[in-house]
């Protein structure tokens, strides 16, 4: 199987998982759930989060939010060398014109980032609903016509292996910017 065969079976599948010109209850609930992943969304409710809550969570928000950083950066340095683009359709218009190229997922690489942080960090309630959540954004990305498939499943494994390596490395680079920046954060 060659390469140009696996796009298009990738493309085939992906348009069969389609349903953003399909209105109706799991068409806004896919909505709902591509919008979810949104970076904005979630640096805003981590900062509120860090701001209003007690130093365990103040914690766990500066540990989500600087690995959703560091995963943005690796995600957009592989679109801007692959540069892939994105399935045709209407939704999406702000993802599409702000950022045009589909491969990989950065809604899927946060989600599933988010959710195995969440594993490592806890608390446990919120871990089973990460872990569910996860998936849904991703798959909401493809079925609102935004990406295909593979990037989906690409941006998932990143964000997983962002999670493990994350976790393994955060303390020694959390030291590291407190003693830089000077920063008591909780």
């Amino acid at each position: 199987m060659t390469i140009k065969n696996i796009l298009e079976l990738d493309a085939e599948l992906s348009k069969k998982m389609r349903i953003a010109e399909n209105p109706g209850a799991l068409r806004s609930a896919a909505a709902f759930f591509a919008h979810s992943g949104d970076s904005w969304f979630w640096a805003a409710g981590l900062l509120i989060l860090w701001f209003l809550g007690n130093p365990s969570w103040k914690q766990w928000a500066a540990i989500q939010l600087g690995a959703i950083i560091i995963m943005a950066a690796i995600v957009l340095t592989v679109k801007f060398s692959v540069k892939r683009k994105r399935p045709e359709g209407e939704w999406g218009l702000m993802y599409r014109s702000t950022d045009p190229h589909s491969f990989p997922s950065g809604h899927a690489a946060r989600s599933f980032l988010i959710a195995m942080m969440a594993v490592f960090l806890g608390p446990l309630w919120l871990t089973i609903i990460l872990v569910i959540w996860g998936p849904l954004v991703a798959l909401a990305r493809v079925a609102m016509g935004v990406h295909y498939l593979s990037d989906i499943v690409v941006g998932g494994l990143l964000g997983v292996l962002g999670g493990w390596i994350g976790f393994a490395i955060y303390p020694a680079i959390y030291e590291w910017f407190l003693g830089w920046s000077g920063l008591v954060l909780w």
